[in-house]
């Protein structure tokens, strides 16, 4: 750790030196003031100089440290501790100026702080990123002051730190715990009897009286000239895919997130909960082309691919092209599987655009579209209208927020199970569906 030593001269110094120089300067009109200026001029002069001495008696009168996490929570507040230390034997007053990455700008982080004598304090902030990436620190620097205040000495401390900013991991834990603790109930969830079963193929065997007489599989009866059944087990790990849709619609700010970050932060939370119910997960984004495939499966270190993948995530500002998603799909994930497709349609022409791309995923795969309710809508919405430019707006919001529920009754028409969810919500809800269709058996 680099620590640069500077010293400040103080506000009070300047004051101070000022009014002397109106005493001195007063002093030429009326003479015995003279006597009494140059007193204080040497008085001023002691303390400064006693002043410095205190502030550089020790080669470290002050020590700090900033300490960072290993990584940042994109959407959440992560905390930052400063540790300081006062070697001085008397109280001094510190201001704190921690350089924090330009993508927060702040540009007025200041702590004011006393430290009596050998004491040794902790302090802590927060800071919520909403941008992947990597985020740069500066200079810590560190005021010191005595009890004097003429001067004042800079401490710096750890310079130039990086940290990078990955997907919501702090969300990660925190829906990891609900899950298992049956406390999504109260976003909604509700206990549903589990209807029919899912089985597996696993061998053809001699038939057995009390076999199932549905099971029996006639091609190689025939063969064999015997009964023969298929024996079936209980299908304990399913495939899951989160499909991440990356092109412009994606980018609509909600809270100073974009919808591609929750959709990410989505994705890593219930990629941990498939993972822990036993099933595979698998993701990858598309624009106009599939990327950042990553296979489903269930083995250690899965999650830390899946991390690593998201963190990397970018868009590309295009249009996206479902067909060659369809196209994809069909050649990369042959087994059945659960798809959750996270885009953004805003109109039903929207929709009925990309319907026979869907429509073709839903008939090998059981396919969710998750798609965002406008919040800022609905504040138009409930709204009361005073004026007759505010009406216009009400009824193009209840147009639009009209076009999201026609939107779901066409993906049910089509047998297209959907999800419409504000963006703060969209964790919760996909968790809750995916546990839905858990308990229900259709995976």
């Amino acid at each position: 750790m680099k620590t640069l030593r500077s010293v400040y001269i103080n506000q009070r110094f300047f004051y101070l030196l000022m009014g002397l120089g109106a005493v001195f300067f007063i002093s030429f009109f009326v003479k015995w003031l003279f006597d009494i200026a140059l007193i204080l001029l040497v008085l001023f002069l002691l303390i400064t100089v006693a002043d410095f001495f205190i502030l550089y008696s020790l080669r470290k009168g002050i020590v700090a440290e900033r300490e960072l996490p290993d990584k940042l929570s994109n959407g959440d507040d992560n905390i930052i501790r400063i540790s300081l230390n006062n070697n001085y034997p008397i109280a001094v007053r510190l201001e704190i100026i921690d350089e924090i990455p330009f993508q927060f700008q702040k540009r007025d982080f200041l702590v004011h702080l006393r430290l009596i004598a050998k004491e040794k304090r902790e302090i802590e902030y927060s800071l919520r990123p909403t941008k992947r990436g990597e985020y740069v620190y500066g200079k810590l620097n560190v005021y010191a002051k005595s009890v004097i205040g003429l001067v004042a000495k800079r401490y710096v401390f750890s310079e130039n730190a990086t940290i990078p900013t990955y997907p919501s991991f702090i969300q990660l834990r925190k829906y990891d715990m609900m899950a298992f603790s049956n406390t999504l109930t109260q976003f909604g969830l509700k206990r549903i009897r589990r209807i029919g079963h899912t089985m597996e193929f696993e061998q053809i065997k001699d038939y057995v009286q009390g076999d199932d007489m549905r099971t029996i599989n006639w091609k190689a009866t025939s063969k064999k000239n015997e009964l023969m059944v298929n024996q079936y087990q209980d299908e304990k790990s399913q495939p899951v895919y989160q499909v991440i849709d990356t092109g412009r619609s994606m980018q609509m700010p909600f809270m100073e997130l974009s919808l591609l970050d929750y959709a990410i932060n989505s994705t890593l939370a219930l990629s941990n909960i498939v993972l822990k119910k036993q099933d595979k997960a698998g993701m990858f984004s598309f624009s106009k082309k599939v990327e950042n495939y990553v296979t489903a499966e269930r083995r250690a270190g899965q999650m830390h691919k899946l991390m690593e993948t998201l963190y990397r995530i970018d868009t590309d500002f295009m249009e996206s092209d479902f067909s060659r998603l369809y196209v994809d799909i069909k050649q990369a994930v042959t087994q059945r599987s659960l798809i959750l497709l996270y885009s953004n349609f805003e109109t039903l022409d929207a929709l009925r655009r990309q319907l026979a791309y869907l429509k073709g995923i839903a008939k090998n795969h059981l396919l969710i579209v998750v798609f965002f309710d406008n919040t800022e809508l609905n504040q138009i919405i409930t709204h009361s209208a005073k004026s007759t430019q505010e009406i216009y707006d009400k009824i193009i919001a209840e147009k639009f927020a009209f076009e999201k529920r026609l939107i779901v009754r066409e993906l049910n028409k089509h047998g297209i199970q959907s999800i419409l969810t504000q963006p703060e919500n969209l964790t919760v809800d996909t968790i809750n569906k995916y546990l839905e269709l858990k308990a229900r058996g259709m995976i």
